[in-house]
């Protein structure tokens, strides 16, 4: 536990064998084990809202399992027009250090989500709003998805450096996930979890458009 505890360290003020440039013998492995692990604890909590309820405390482990699925196969399901966009850059020689990169942030955002579970407590403690719950679990993933950017850009500091193409590529990539992750989000539905609806790992109406959904959430968590 010491060991994984000084390895977050490191990661996060980007030291030791996660320093910019060093050798990335062991590190990926870690970084998986970052998401798995702190996704794993955000998705219980985002869970809890209705999760607690006797009877629905299954809905937990669910959604634990699918926070780190969800950024796993978000990243999957991008990889190959990312690489595709950076071979027609002429970039495709630097490809392996952007892609760990991509990992670091993946990494870095369970991380951030992790640290954000009390806060996301907090709220549903304070409000018995379904469409409230939705929306500020949407902010904090914002949130650490800012935090995300941060790790990203500081492992693309070379790239850039390298060639200014690169930066282009990181913004593509920021762009393609966003689009592809709030998609992949509402395919792998529920994640917090309707009071009213039984619980389950997959929602039968799982296909549809999600920023349709979302702006109809927005509407009605503002309706008075």
């Amino acid at each position: 536990m010491t060991g994984f505890a000084t390895a977050i360290d490191e990661f996060l003020r980007g030291q030791g064998r996660f320093a910019v440039g060093a050798e990335p013998f062991g590190r990926t492995r870690r970084l998986l084990a970052f998401i798995v692990v702190f996704g794993f604890a955000y998705g219980a909590v985002m869970a809890s809202f209705s999760g607690l309820a006797p009877g629905r405390c299954h809905q937990m482990f669910y959604v634990g399992a699918k926070v780190p699925l969800l950024l796993l196969v978000t990243s999957l399901l991008c990889l190959p027009s990312f690489f595709i966009v950076n071979t027609v850059a002429g970039l495709r020689e630097d490809f392996g250090e952007a892609l760990h990169a991509v990992l670091a942030g993946q990494a870095c955002l369970t991380i951030a989500l992790a640290a954000l579970a009390p806060v996301t407590a907090l709220c549903y403690v304070s409000t018995p709003n379904y469409s409230l719950a939705v929306l500020f679990n949407a902010g904090m993933f914002t949130v650490a998805a800012v935090a995300a950017q941060v790790v990203m850009r500081r492992y693309y500091g070379p790239l850039i450096r390298r060639s200014p193409r690169h930066g282009a590529m990181l913004f593509f990539w920021f762009f393609l996930y966003a689009f592809v992750g709030i998609e992949m989000g509402w395919v792998l539905r529920p994640f917090i979890g309707d009071p009213n609806a039984p619980v389950a790992f997959f929602r039968p109406d799982a296909w549809g458009n999600a920023y349709v959904v979302v702006a109809k959430l927005v509407g009605r968590a503002l309706q008075p």
